[in-house]
């Protein structure tokens, strides 16, 4: 399953379990200190931004490619929601069309096929950033007990690229979501959307590591790449 597909699918159940993206988007926005007007969210999902943001602007453009997702954005004659792969780099020159004052990302970006790619197209963009994007270390100990490879990038492999492109301020946070039990995280990596629509274990092996995870808890490991608070 593509992961926009994943999102699509999941998206009327997303809001309840989209805790750790709540704690990592309210982080994110307290870093803006200029009131950007003109703002472009990247994976702007069914409209976290959009909906936290306490400011007055002018128009706000948010991009997404899950469907389902964007039917649950809000919507105004300030508010454009457009369908689309910002990974794609034929799409993203329409975006090179407009101005902004402000490029955010809030748990997208992890799971561009081509990171470098979209920083370079953002860096095309010339404006402020605030960014926040999980690391090879969310899950860290469910994966090493499975004994799989994460699929994101590691903390040291993004801030190479921020060096390269923004040279923005660097900030890196660790999260701990807390379950009753092992099967209650399991069915939140499932539901929120945060599995990349992954799907390596057999039944035997998922259940063995139901039964062998040894944490109360799933780690969660965050980089914040903000320009627009310098």
């Amino acid at each position: 399953m593509k992961i926009s597909s994943e999102f699509s699918k999941f998206a009327p159940e997303y809001g309840s379990y989209n805790t750790i993206q709540n704690q990592v988007l309210k982080h994110l926005l307290g870093k803006i200190v200029k009131k950007p007007k003109q703002i472009l969210d990247l994976g702007c999902g069914d409209g976290g931004v959009c909906k936290a943001i306490d400011w007055e602007y002018e128009h706000f453009v948010g991009v997404d490619f899950a469907p389902k997702m964007l039917e649950l954005h809000p919507k105004s004659q300030k508010i454009e929601c457009v369908y689309g792969d910002f990974g794609n780099e034929v799409f993203f020159e329409t975006l090179l069309a407009s101005k902004y004052d402000l490029i955010t990302s809030a748990s997208a970006l992890q799971w561009a096929a081509d990171l470098e790619a979209i920083f370079k197209n953002i860096k095309r963009l010339d404006a402020p950033i605030a960014l926040a994007i999980f690391t090879a270390n969310t899950f860290k100990t469910l994966n090493k007990t499975a004994s799989i490879s994460s699929m994101l990038r590691s903390a040291d492999e993004i801030e190479t690229l921020n060096k390269k492109y923004f040279g923005a301020n660097f900030e890196l946070q660790s999260y701990k979501l807390e379950f009753k039990s092992t099967r209650e995280a399991f069915r939140y990596i499932k539901r929120s959307g945060v599995s990349g629509a992954r799907r390596i274990l057999s039944y035997k092996e998922s259940k063995k590591l139901l039964n062998e995870y040894p944490l109360s808890y799933l780690e969660f490991e965050v980089v914040f790449i903000c320009s627009c608070s310098i």
